[in-house]
């Protein structure tokens, strides 16, 4: 059963300050349950969706990158299937920057910006794709809304998203499995919270308003959202 009402209570991951050991912490964990859980898959799922030509070198950007996990995911993926793709990760906590930097250091074709994800325009990157995974949740549907005219303004290609099902049995089993198995404040609270802050499908027709985007259920309780021009 989904969750009628959007939660907008803030996240302790959204504090203007944390201390570094516990972001840290919370990165890694993060990146775990994604990994585990099947979230990079629905981001695989969505980088497939609008990568065609093995002989481009096509420019991706993760806003609100985190602690770069999705990154290497995709990265991994597109050097398997023979796809050239460069990759950017954009955040706006430089200790998230700095854990993210250290996480993808082996990987030559991923590097970092920090900035506020509003500025995009002043950076004049030829961003071919934009891609979020577990970010959206954390905004409402007005920013949301100017996030997304951003991605449709500023790409080439288009964008993919991944975020969170407002769905009940979601909300009671990531709260079960962290409240036993992570060592995490941040997850602990964020994580069940995240998902009352997640979207049902008729959240993202509003949102996106176009006939370009689908939108799809993934296991775990995800929407991968695809947008292409």
């Amino acid at each position: 059963m989904e969750i009628k009402l959007r939660s907008y209570e803030a996240e302790m991951l959204d504090a203007p300050h944390i201390a570094k050991d516990l972001l840290f912490q919370n990165l890694r964990e993060l990146a775990f349950i994604n990994k585990w859980l099947g979230g990079h898959k629905v981001s695989i799922a969505g980088l497939k969706k609008l990568l065609v030509d093995k002989n481009k070198v096509y420019l991706v950007m993760d806003v609100g990158c985190g602690g770069g996990d999705t990154l290497i995911s995709l990265a991994q993926w597109a050097k398997k299937r023979n796809f050239q793709v460069q990759f950017i990760g954009l955040d706006i906590k430089p200790e998230a920057i700095e854990y993210a930097q250290s996480a993808c250091g082996s990987f030559n074709n991923i590097r970092f910006i920090c900035e506020d994800y509003n500025n995009i325009r002043s950076l004049n990157l030829n961003i071919d794709i934009f891609t979020s995974a577990l970010f959206c949740h954390h905004f409402n549907e007005s920013q949301l809304k100017n996030l997304i005219t951003i991605f449709k303004d500023c790409s080439n290609l288009g964008f993919f998203i991944n975020d969170l099902h407002r769905h009940w049995i979601a909300y009671y089993s990531i709260k079960w499995l962290t409240k036993f198995f992570s060592r995490s404040a941040l997850v602990k609270n964020d994580a069940p919270l995240s998902v009352k802050r997640g979207f049902v499908k008729s959240d993202w027709i509003n949102i996106i308003n176009s006939s370009a985007a689908s939108i799809h259920w993934k296991w775990a309780f995800r929407f991968l959202i695809v947008y292409n021009k």
